[in-house]
């Protein structure tokens, strides 16, 4: 019996890592899909003609917006990273194991890959739609960049970007937090980023949403894409680090996960003076026990 329950337990726990693998696969290729997808239509197809503003609106509102439902959506299952800085972000504050972190790498850059690939095939049937011509919704620096920014400027940019995310993130998901609200905060959070990044590198602070793209733009996206997977990779340390500063967890206690939108218990831990539910009335009679702070037998 110890052995055939010790069974179910491994697999139970299989089938939950299995679960939010494929979660987060599916998120981040939607994230792609959707955000570089309105990128490729506003910038690359010149759907908003020469009102530069309004694609780095219309980009910034559908990447955020899409992050915000995708919380709601898959949040309770994995946690809803959908980005392998945030990722990085959970480990590097002791709230997922290296193994569990590395599984959410493979799953969002697999996704990123596999988001870009169906937007490739979408957009391949868009009339005067070329790929060496008008991309992909990837990011770029110098020419590849609104405002022309240099490497430096990208690099400095990203990082900064993706530690205030990924400190959005962490912060809202933190043990004491409100979960259930947290994926308004974190869509939020991505929408502004990218309403600053936008016009200067396209904004990835994630780089699944960047390989994906980049890989099948290739030229020079490509050879750019290291800066979209360095600095968001340091920018989400750096919120670890800042996070773990201004909110620094007490010796010896392991920091709680708490998933976006998870459901709190109904009722607090057995054996606690509070875990009885609540007594319920009837008109004005009190039924199933005495009321709090009578004395009288209970009316039947």
């Amino acid at each position: 019996m110890p052995d055939n329950r010790f069974a179910a337990e491994v697999r139970d726990v299989t089938r939950t890592s299995r679960t939010k693998l494929i979660a987060e696969f599916i998120g981040t290729a939607l994230l792609v899909f959707c955000g570089a997808g309105v990128a490729t239509a506003s910038f690359g197809l010149g759907l908003t003609g020469n009102t530069v503003a309004a694609g780095v609106v219309a980009t910034a509102l559908v990447f955020g917006l899409v992050m915000l439902v995708l919380a709601y959506a898959l949040g309770p299952i994995s946690g809803g990273h959908i980005n392998p800085a945030v990722t990085l972000g959970f480990f590097l504050s002791r709230r997922m194991s290296l193994q569990e972190a590395v599984g959410y790498w493979v799953a969002q850059i697999l996704g990123g890959i596999v988001g870009a690939l169906i937007l490739w095939g979408v957009m391949s049937g868009a009339q005067g739609y070329s790929r060496s011509d008008n991309g992909l919704g990837a990011n770029g620096f110098g020419n590849q960049s609104i405002v022309g920014l240099n490497s430096w400027g990208a690099l400095g940019v990203e990082i900064i970007l993706t530690a205030l995310f990924v400190f959005i993130v962490l912060n809202v998901t933190r043990s004491g937090a409100a979960p259930q609200i947290a994926g308004i905060a974190i869509g939020l959070g991505l929408a502004t980023v990218h309403l600053v990044g936008v016009p200067l590198t396209g904004t990835s602070v994630n780089p699944a949403r960047s390989i994906g793209p980049a890989l099948i733009a290739a030229g020079p996206a490509l050879s750019q894409l290291w800066v979209f997977i360095i600095a968001p990779l340091i920018g989400g340390a750096l919120a670890a680090v800042l996070h773990e500063f201004l909110y620094p967890t007490v010796p010896g206690e392991q920091p709680a996960r708490v998933d976006v939108a998870e459901v709190a218990e109904p009722y607090p831990i057995a054996g606690s003076a509070a875990s009885a539910p609540p007594q319920s009335f009837t008109g004005s009679r009190f039924t199933g026990s005495q009321p709090p702070g009578s004395t009288d037998p209970p009316i039947r």
